[in-house]
């Protein structure tokens, strides 16, 4: 045994040492003397004589020791030979571990018995078992095997694991252990030796041997080795076999044995701490602890564990005890508590060394860096050099690793290791360092789920001349050369496979399909010199030694506490069995100055800022307890970290938000992860900037001389030689969102890569995913799948619909990607560098790139992005944002309008949101509507109404599903299911002729002048502030108005307000609305198509009431550039001036007078005290560029020059009514108490270093008649700032002029227009249009709903005038209530108006048409209905959008546009018209243009038929079809077009719909009987019927959506999987070699797979809906509706949840002041109908007559 010994104070020496197994190694000196024949083993009283074996090699050897096996083993053999000698087959039952295999060999290695050993697994079969063929020179032979063999050559057959095998498989050998007895496939019959001996007696042997009967020889014995079930995994025993075996229960060994075993082991250890372990194994190995839940304890591991604890008695106990049973990983917290509790009791934690201290001692004395202690530690090692630790440049040291290294070098010593760790946190880079440290050379074998036991030891395989052969697979040539074998993902293959490897990791033997044995090194050198063999004839007897440097290294991921088998998430699969076979070693998530010395060691140029701010994101999503934050770290992988770094070290300027939010592929995540993503980065002070890439859409594609240059990226184009493999597909560049594979194919374009392609589905396999078996004359060969092509050839790998896979398939890309290395079906391997032959080099220029679709509903896949996602670099390619989609249709229809176009992508986003909502099931991609456009671009005149059709058509027959898409596409605009004579344009009324007034002068006498002179101060502004108050963002709801019909109205949505706020101010800047709310004080503003509705609530600033009632009246001025998005709102009560930014959120209070700040004392309530002067209002204009407002008060005006922080005060000698900036420098004054008008005029800009004097100019005014005289004063309601285009002016006036102009509206005219004025001195002409009667005249009151809304009469003048002016379309809209309308000329006599909340008059100076729009009834109106009616006349606020149009909002927050002018108007109809689309209505002909052959000669009318019968062809008659030269239709060459009128037999769409009546009745009175039917089956009555529909039809389509979820995942749940070893079905490819032998079992079939044995039981999901039934609930019903509302929550649930009880149990508890637990609904008693549900939904509370409804709180 040749070894080199490490000795610690001697750092060159090198670690190679050869050791002998562990088990048992000291009493290998109290070996079994030598037994020979004719000697007889004597076990107490019974003894057995001995025989000479025939095949001595057969025999185990070094497996019993003399003088030293405990009594218990003893009296085990001692029954097995009582047994043996009875002729009856044993079974040893007992928990996992070796011991019964053990025990079973030291009898047969006493005994001399030969032994045909066989792990069986799941994949085991019948011909496994008996006999199964073989070719050799083309014919096919029959082989026997272990069973067969066994019984014929007088052997002991030993099967292991009878658990695994599958149902139906060892039944067949039943017959063989009752009655020795089996028909075998070759004809041949296998009888007992009694049977078979009688027949000799009267027949000769060739007789018998003709006969083909063999004798099963009389020592032929079964021994079985199990577990009990169902306390372990695993398949219950077939009763009939059960019955066949006696069993003999093989426990763990006596406490009292077992501890003088382990005193053996471990001399250097204190005889109290070896008690201590043995104590707490024999604890969890209890009765109590199995109750727990807790998997039993390695006992037979404690073997190796303490020579590890011998050599180094430093080591923690308890740390020995996590290596033995990693209780943090594979129990929940109850069970790691009960451990814990069970450590401390047997004073395992106490004593441990420091943590440092043990590092240092580990690290020195494993590393051989320094003496510590004299120990000498022999650890195997490779056959290649060793490398000193840390000389690898691919592998940074870190502490943690260094002592993982260390621990693993000393379990390495005695046994087998598993790495358990998270996905990426570097398992397999730990595990390549460990090698090369070692000299080991890897042999890597990826485990997959569907691995069979062949896959794992030995795959069947075709020589070149047809003979099939066993080809040993990588595992196997591990073992004999003495390399590390790592197991990559333990944690996927199932339990029933890997079993078969048991024997190797407990004893170090094998057994193969081809009957080849593999020996422990020990025990091979024993046979050889017991036997005299050589080397050459023990392997021709197919014995092979495996190397004593072979070890083991598992790689896996960390079990799922409490999961299933088959669980989504994982699954737990670390268990009593697979606790025995390794020493178990946590890859530990590193800290934080760990993982950030290992990224500046890998990514060095990465700017160390990001890598912190990346690190600190990271470390705090693993610390949390957020299960969310936790899914979220998972993709943040150390490996997805390095990928992260070392594109920023590239990329310096990318954003470390963009790069996590593509790792964690953000935009598919649920609202409540991507919102925790969002926090945490807020949170790590990781700014979200957004990626330049969303607004560079400009990214220049060029290719020069060779170069690929995109944006500012260069890469090489690539000299391809099969040019057929490029890719070449339409694509229009710069535009992104065109689907992932054309994307893939224009970037492999532009690079000229050949691409390989491989789709993946459903019965995608590992084999076939990389070689495809076919039969060439009768040889099997293996053609390369694409990857292995694009491996050899540096192609492009693309492969699409990876997530169709299953992913313990597409998990076999792992390695490939990560190491390179991946082993294929035909024995061939692929590496990435030269080596070893019979080996694929991967091409330098490969490269993969992996299509999937997004995990997570309605997407059904599977989760390739959980599984896979952090060994490639993930990009999400989302939906084209609507610009880009935009940009994109245009291309594709340059010709279809861009609003039809807009409305597309408007609607199909909003149908893209609903399905990642899951409100609907299919996902509506941008291929849809490219092929709309391009249907409207070949096709302009379909409208695009019919077009949407083709997308649409598939839910046709979803009545719930057309609805949701009914209602989107009308969302939008899109017109479905209008007719073009749905026009509802408001009725015109003529106006009144125009007519000449009057006059104003304004006087400029100097008289006048001097003594109006108005003296003007400037002062800076005191400012306040600023606070900064929250901005909150809603949804904006739009929905286009014409989607069924054509109106004025555009657009409508709803303001989110609640139902006591009251509208009090609008007002628009370009397209901005601003909607100021006064109960509570709410500032909102919206653009006229954003998405989003910002609001500002000003609670705390304006406080509800300070003492009494206290209604305040606010007004709002936008200012303009470069303030854009800020406002001034005046408060008038409090006469308090705001400046808000709606932006930032900041709020600053404008104090006007430098008087008005209080003392400190009464500061709080002076703020709103009212003895200031009352300002009137507050206004704003913007000219040239300047920003500043106007409050007016009763003698002054106060201008706010915002921008410059300046406020002018303005005195002047009368007292003020209202004030119009009808120009920047001439302002028209109103005096308070006649009327009288003034004109302002002030130096068009104010500074303060001069104080500047206004003038104040009176204007009189004159009638016509009357001349220079009194007359009456009109008062203007509005009074435009901008004069009429000159166009417009003449229209108006019906004259021909070009003249200076405002437009002016009072209650008695509909508008009126002063030419001349402001700029012109001499006397101004007034054109009015004179109003029947005025409206200041009309009655105030109202009646009927109006009147009951309002609540009664109108208390004073109302503070809002509703009058605008649009001088581009040469109108005035104002809104009137309907008292002020002439409703009469409006609507017909027999039509009744509808209730509205207001009508807007448009007065058209073009047309001299007024017209009178109804303005909707508002759904909710403010209880205070006083504090109304001083806001406004009318229930709506009306402003001029800067578009065009004007905005009304009503008084429940109903924000609607209009559009008035007729040009407008007359432009969206046309458009209207040509979505919907011409259809005329005539019947479509069937023309057929045809060469009749014959030329035209001269056209003519043709002859006149009196009979008038049709005439086809010809060119005689007149009026025929399809002629030539006559008058008629369809032909050529004729003078002109006649019709004679024969019909055309087409039956028309209003024909088809024109059902007649007695069928339409005949279908209503089926329906409604088959109705009561229902009705009167459940015992129900209409009325109830009705009242249960009420609120179910309330509810429909949420109960769509939520059971279009519980459908899928039910779909999901049943699917079925591929069943193998089956006898019919499709040819499986992995069975093509035995299907030629002739075997049977080699099809697969599609069915519904068994639940692993000994998986826990699905169990359906369990809820309980907590409901309210207080009296409160029907208190408050009619304030807020929450009894409705609950009800139809509740009927939701019932709904939903009805035929899923399989699924979900669910019962209804509810609660009141009486209650907690007021039984609503049982579990066992859930309602079957209608009836059912709808006596669940009334509940009689505290007696009371009203039936009250239920509140569901979940």
């Amino acid at each position: 045994w040749p070894t080199v010994e490490l000795h610690p104070s001697d750092p060159d020496n090198r670690d190679f040492a050869w050791r002998k197994k562990l088990l048992y190694f000291t009493l290998l000196m109290y070996r079994l003397p030598p037994l020979f024949a004719g000697d007889t083993v004597k076990i107490g009283e019974i003894s057995y004589k001995l025989k000479t074996p025939r095949n001595p090699e057969l025999v185990p050897v070094n497996t019993v020791f003399s003088d030293s096996l405990p009594q218990t083993v003893v009296q085990h053999l001692r029954w097995i030979m009582q047994k043996d000698l009875l002729g009856q087959d044993v079974f040893l039952i007992g928990p996992p571990g070796p011991l019964r295999r053990s025990i079973a060999m030291q009898y047969l290695e006493l005994t001399k018995r030969e032994v045909e050993y066989v792990a069986l697994s799941r994949d085991t079969t019948e011909t496994d078992l008996k006999q199964r063929r073989e070719i050799r020179s083309g014919t096919a032979f029959y082989i026997d095997q272990c069973a067969v063999r066994a019984a014929t050559q007088g052997r002991v057959l030993v099967l292991e694991g009878l658990e695994k095998a599958e149902r139906n498989v060892l039944p067949v050998l039943n017959n063989l252990l009752e009655n020795r007895e089996m028909q075998l496939e070759d004809g041949r019959f296998l009888m007992s030796y009694q049977r078979y001996d009688k027949l000799l007696q009267e027949h000769t042997k060739e007789e018998l041997d003709s006969w083909k009967i063999v004798r099963v020889s009389e020592d032929f014995r079964v021994i079985a080795l199990g577990l009990p079930v169902p306390k372990y995994k695993g398949n219950p025993l077939d009763p009939p076999l059960r019955s066949r075996f006696q069993a003999r229960d093989v426990y763990y060994l006596p406490f009292k044995d077992q501890l003088e075993l382990l005193y053996t082991v471990g001399p250097n250890i204190a005889a109290e701490r070896v008690s201590q372990l043995l104590s707490l194994a024999t604890t969890l190995c209890s009765q109590e602890s199995s109750n727990l839940g807790l998997p039993d304890f390695p006992v037979d591991n404690l073997l190796p564990a303490l020579h590890v604890l011998n050599t180094l008695p430093m080591l923690s106990s308890q740390q020995l005890v996590q290596r033995l049973y990693p209780y943090n990983s594979i129990l929940g917290k109850d069970g790691r508590t009960a451990v814990e509790g069970v450590l401390i009791c047997e004073s395992l934690s106490k004593g441990i060394l420091p943590h440092s201290f043990y590092r240092t001692m580990t690290l020195l004395v494993a590393l051989s860096r320094l003496v510590v202690v004299p120990t000498k530690l022999q650890v195997p090692a490779g056959i290649k050099e060793l490398h000193p630790p840390n000389s690898s440049p691919t592998f940074i040291s870190t502490p943690s690793h260094s002592q993982l290294m260390a621990e693993m070098m000393q379990s390495h010593m005695v046994k087998d290791i598993c790495l358990i760790g998270a996905k990426g946190c570097g398992k397999s880079v730990i595990a390549r360092e460990f090698a090369e440290m070692l000299g080991y050379s890897i042999e890597p074998v990826m485990l997959y789920q569907d691995m069979t036991a062949r896959d794992l030891l030995q795959q069947r395989c075709t020589l070149p001349n047809g003979d099939t052969a066993w080809r040993p697979s990588p595992l196997v040539t591990a073992a004999i050369e003495g390399k590390l074998l790592v197991l990559d993902g333990i944690h996927r293959v199932n339990l029933g496979t890997l079993a078969v490897l048991s024997r190797l990791l407990h004893d170090r033997e094998l057994d193969l399909y081809d009957g080849t044995r593999l020996l422990r090194w020990d025990r091979y050198q024993t046979l050889k010199e017991q036997l005299q063999f050589t080397d050459q004839q023990l392997q021709e007897r197919s014995i092979f030694p495996i190397h004593p440097s072979f070890r083991v290294l598992a790689l896996a991921e960390p079990p799922v506490v409490g999961a299933s088998t088959n669980s989504s998430r994982g699954q737990q699969w670390l268990g009593p069995e697979l606790l025995t076979m390794f020493l178990y070693h946590t890859v530990s998530p590193m800290a934080r100055a760990e993982e950030m010395k290992l990224i500046q060691g890998l990514t060095p140029n990465v700017p160390k800022e990001a890598a912190e701010q990346l690190l600190h994101l990271t470390h705090s999503l693993r610390k949390t307890n957020d299960a969310t934050a936790q899914s979220l770290a998972s993709s943040l992988s150390t490996r997805q970290l390095l990928r992260i770094c070392r594109r920023l070290s590239q990329y310096p300027e990318e954003s470390i938000a963009h790069a996590v939010n593509k790792a964690c592929l953000s935009r598919f995540l649920p609202s409540l992860a991507r919102a925790s993503l969002d926090k945490s980065l807020a949170n790590c002070s990781i700014p979200d900037t957004p990626d330049p890439a969303e607004h560079t859409r400009d990214f220049s594609c060029s290719v020069k001389d060779g170069v690929l240059t995109i944006g500012s990226v260069s890469a090489p184009v690539y000299d391809a030689n099969e040019k057929m493999k490029v890719p070449d597909v339409l694509f229009y560049d710069n535009l992104q969102g065109v689907g992932k594979n054309k994307i893939v194919d224009r970037f492999l374009h532009l690079l000229n890569r050949p691409r390989e392609y491989l789709q993946l589905h459903r019965d995608t396999t590992v084999q076939t995913l990389t070689l495809q078996p076919s039969v060439r004359d009768g040889i099997i060969m293996y053609e390369d799948s694409p990857l292995v092509k694009a491996v050899k050839l540096g192609h492009i790998l693309v492969i699409d619909e990876a997530d169709k896979a299953p992913t313990n398939v597409t998990c076999i890309l792992k390695a490939l990607v990560e190491s390179g290395e991946m082993i294929l079906a035909d024995g061939r391997r692929i590496i990435s560098a030269e080596g070893r032959p019979n080996t694929i080099v991967m091409h330098p220029d490969f490269r993969m790139l992996v299509l999937a679709n997004r995990p997570g509903f309605p997407f059904l896949g599977n989760d390739f992005f959980g599984a896979l996602g952090d060994i490639f670099s993930c990009h999400a390619v989302d939906n084209p944002k609507p610009q880009a989609e935009l940009a994109m249709l245009k291309q594709y229809g340059p010709n279809v309008p861009d609003a039809t176009l807009q409305k597309l992508v408007a609607a199909f986003g909003e149908l893209r949101s609903m399905a990642d909502q899951g409100t609907i099931t299919y996902p509506y991609s941008t291929r849809e509507v490219v092929n709309i456009v391009k249907h409207l671009q070949k096709f302009p005149d379909e409208g695009l109404a019919n077009v949407v059709r083709n997308v649409f058509d598939f839910d046709s027959y979803n009545k719930d599903m057309r609805e949701v898409l009914i209602e989107a596409l009308h969302k939008h605009g899109i017109p479905i299911g209008a007719k073009p004579s749905s026009v509802k344009l408001a009725k015109e009324l003529p106006l009144p002729e125009v007519k000449m007034t009057g006059y104003w002068t304004v006087n400029q006498g100097g008289n006048a002048r001097r003594k109006l002179l108005c003296p003007s101060e400037t002062r800076p502004i005191d400012i306040k502030g600023p606070v900064f108050l929250r901005v909150q963002s809603y949804p904006c709801n739009r929905q286009e108005s014409r989607a069924l019909s054509f109106s004025e109205e555009k657009a409508h949505w709803q303001i989110p307000m609640n139902e006591v706020n009251i509208i009090c101010d609008v007002t628009t800047k370009d397209d901005v609305v601003y909607v100021a709310t006064c109960n509570p004080v709410c500032l909102y503003s919206m653009k006229e198509r954003g998405e989003t509705i910002q609001c500002m609530e000003l609670y705390d600033v304006f406080p509800r009431t300070i003492s009494g009632v206290w209604q305040p009246f606010v007004t709002v001025a936008p200012l303009g550039s470069p303030l854009d998005g800020q406002v001034v709102l005046h408060e008038e009560q409090s006469n308090t001036v705001l400046h808000l930014d709606m932006v930032t959120g900041a709020v600053r209070r404008l104090m006007l007078s430098p008087d008005t700040d209080p003392p400190a004392a009464t500061k709080a309530s002076s703020w709103w005290s009212s003895k200031e002067p009352q300002c009137l209002t507050a206004q704003a204009q913007s000219f040239a560029g300047s920003n500043w407002c106007v409050c007016v008060c009763s003698n002054q005006l106060e201008v706010l020059d915002v921008l410059e922080g300046r406020v002018h005060s303005i005195s002047l000698p009368i007292n003020l009514k209202s004030v119009f900036l009808v120009a920047e420098d001439r302002w028209l004054l109103l005096e308070s108490n006649t009327n009288k008008k003034f004109l302002l005029t002030k130096p068009m800009h104010m500074n303060a270093e001069d104080s500047g004097v206004c003038q104040l100019h009176s204007i009189s005014e004159d009638s016509v008649s009357t001349g220079h005289g009194a007359t009456e004063v009109s008062v203007p309601q509005m009074l435009s700032c901008e004069q009429l285009p000159n166009e417009n002016l003449s229209a108006a006036l019906d004259q021909n002029i070009v003249s200076p102009n405002r437009i002016l509206a009072d209650t008695g005219s509909f508008a009126r227009v002063v030419v001349g004025f402001p700029d012109l001195v001499s006397p101004n002409e007034v054109y009015s249009f004179k109003r029947p009667v005025d409206l200041s005249v009309m009655k105030s009151a109202e009646t009927g709903a109006h009147m009951f809304l309002r609540g009664g009469l109108r208390s004073g003048a109302a503070k809002q005038e509703n009058c605008v002016s649009l001088l581009s379309a040469n109108q005035v809209v104002r809104a009137l209530p309907p008292n002020k309308v002439p409703l009469k000329e409006v609507y017909p006599k027999d039509v009744t108006p509808p209730m509205t909340a207001a009508y807007l008059e448009v007065t058209d100076l073009n047309s001299k048409k007024v017209k009178y729009i109804p303005v909707p009834r508002s759904m909710m109106v403010s209880p205070y209905t006083s504090w109304l009616s001083k806001v406004s006349e009318s229930d709506v606020l009306i402003a001029a959008l800067g578009s065009g149009g004007v905005v009304t909002v009503d008084m429940g927050g109903y924000v609607r546009l209009w559009e008035t002018g007729l040009d407008t108007l007359q432009r969206s109809l046309m458009e209207w018209r040509n979505m919907i689309g011409t259809e005329d209505g005539r019947p479509l002909q069937i023309t057929i243009q045809r060469d009749s052959g014959l030329d035209v000669s001269a056209p003519k009318h043709g002859k006149f038929d009196p009979n008038n019968a049709p005439h086809v062809g010809g060119n005689q008659w007149a009026g025929g079809t399809g002629g030539r030269d006559t008058a008629g239709l369809g032909g050529k060459g004729g003078p002109y077009r006649l019709d004679a009128g024969h019909k055309v037999y087409q039956v028309s769409q209003a024909e088809k719909d024109a059902v007649p009546e007695e069928v339409r009745r005949a279908a209503r009175e089926m329906g409604e009987k088959a109705f009561k039917e229902r009705l009167k089956e459940i015992d129900m009555s209409e009325y109830d019927a009705a009242t249960y529909e009420r609120f179910s039809n309330a509810v429909r389509r949420q109960v769509q959506s939520l059971r279009i979820i519980l459908d899928s995942l039910q779909a999901k749940g049943k699917e079925r999987q591929w069943l193998k070893n089956q006898a019919l079905g499709e040819l499986d490819d992995a069975k093509i070699i035995d299907g030629l032998t002739g075997e049977k079992a080699i099809y697969k079939r599609r069915g519904e797979l068994d639940p692993e044995p000994g998986s826990p039981q699905q169990k359906p999901k369990r809820l309980r809906v907590l409901a309210d039934v207080s009296g409160s609930m029907y208190r408050f019903n009619g304030v807020d509706g929450r009894l409705e509302r609950s009800m139809e929550a509740v009927c939701m649930v019932m709904e939903a949840l009805e035929s899923y009880e399989h699924k979900f149990k669910y019962d209804i508890i509810g609660h009141s002041g009486d209650g907690y637990d007021i039984e609503l609904v049982r579990v066992d008693k859930v309602p079957k109908n209608n009836k059912q549900r709808l006596k669940v939904l009334k509940v009689n509370i505290h007696n009371q007559s009203t039936l009250l409804l239920l509140c569901l709180g979940l």
